[in-house]
């Protein structure tokens, strides 16, 4: 072989492999940098999702209600996802409509500002109860989040309507009759729209 030959022969060699050195390295970069294929980036954004989760049980207990609690009362759920029922007391809200009795609670998940505050009343008859649910939802001015039919086993029993509080924007007011009974909800937006379809009665 010549010299020229092996010069050439050489530099050819060289070309090769730098030009391999040069494949390695994009494909690292693009590998590890950009766009990053190699990186295990499924595990995490499949765990992400979970850590946005709202939790669904309590983490404090609920208050015992009085001995002599009524048959309404004893009816009213310890919890609600991870709200905690934290007090029962009676109330007067809606004496106007001659209500047979009448409570507010409080559902907590140990947070105050996440506080809902429930305001439930049972009439003689579902005429009564229908009278307060429609006076009550004809002054609620808040843009609507909900609406429809409330029904038990198939058979509807009454109505709701969600809005947000045009008091305050952060909150919404929940309202929904089941037979003789009317319920107000109200708190923070994004909990009262958990809370009341999750609400038993």
């Amino acid at each position: 072989m010549s010299k020229s030959e092996s010069s050439s022969s050489h530099g050819r060699l060289i070309a090769v492999v730098v030009a391999a050195a040069l494949v390695i390295v994009l494909a690292l970069l693009s590998a590890f940098i950009w766009p990053g294929w190699a990186l295990n980036k499924t595990s995490v954004s499949a765990a992400s999702p979970k850590s946005t989760e709202a939790p669904t049980t309590p983490s404090i207990k609920a208050k015992p209600l009085p001995g002599d609690a009524s048959q309404l009362l004893k009816a009213m759920p310890d919890s609600v996802l991870n709200f905690a029922r934290t007090e029962a007391v009676p109330s007067a809200s809606w004496t106007g409509a001659s209500p047979i009795e009448e409570y507010t609670l409080t559902y907590s998940t140990g947070n105050v500002a996440q506080d809902i505050r429930v305001i439930v009343a049972q009439w003689s008859g579902a005429d009564g109860a229908k009278g307060q649910y429609d006076a009550l939802a004809a002054a609620m001015t808040g843009q609507e989040l909900g609406t429809g039919s409330v029904k038990v086993s198939g058979n509807v029993t009454g109505s709701y309507s969600v809005k947000a509080d045009p008091a305050n924007a952060k909150n919404a007011v929940a309202l929904w009759q089941n037979d003789t009974v009317v319920f107000q909800a109200v708190g923070p937006k994004d909990s009262v729209e958990r809370f009341y379809q999750k609400f038993p009665l």
